[in-house]
């Protein structure tokens, strides 16, 4: 038991301790999708201005989803989260660009996805 512990502690550490020197805020993200959801579930991603409190988005995508509609209901659910100061849109059917209006810049984070089949790659621009 205490081993399970152990190791379990030592991977949340690492993916804290990687998240915290890897980020590298840029003014413009790309999102982007691959495939389809072979299963329902929930992405969430963070948002995290230079300047500013994190914010995070949930979207729950249902099973059978193709990379397109995955697309349209993250660019919707980011528009939502983030309210001004961001422009959201859809980029090659299945891609999400995020820009911070002004010369500001942001982190993004794929924080969890539950969803299986379902690539998702974050790349700055």
């Amino acid at each position: 038991m205490k081993r399970n512990l152990f190791g379990a502690g030592m991977a949340m550490a690492a993916v804290l301790f990687s998240g915290a020197t890897l980020a590298e805020p840029s003014n413009k993200w790309r999102i982007e999708f691959d495939d389809k959801a072979q299963t329902n579930g929930t992405i969430v991603l963070s948002v995290t201005p230079a300047t500013g409190t994190p914010v995070s988005a949930e979207v729950n995508i249902p099973a059978g989803t193709h990379e397109n509609h995955i697309a349209r209901l993250v660019s919707d659910s980011l528009k939502t989260a983030l309210g001004g100061g961001y422009n959201v849109e859809i980029d090659d059917g299945e891609d999400v660009l995020v820009k911070q209006d002004g010369v500001g810049t942001f982190d993004l984070r794929l924080v969890s996805s539950t969803v299986t089949g379902l690539e998702i790659e974050l790349e700055r621009e």
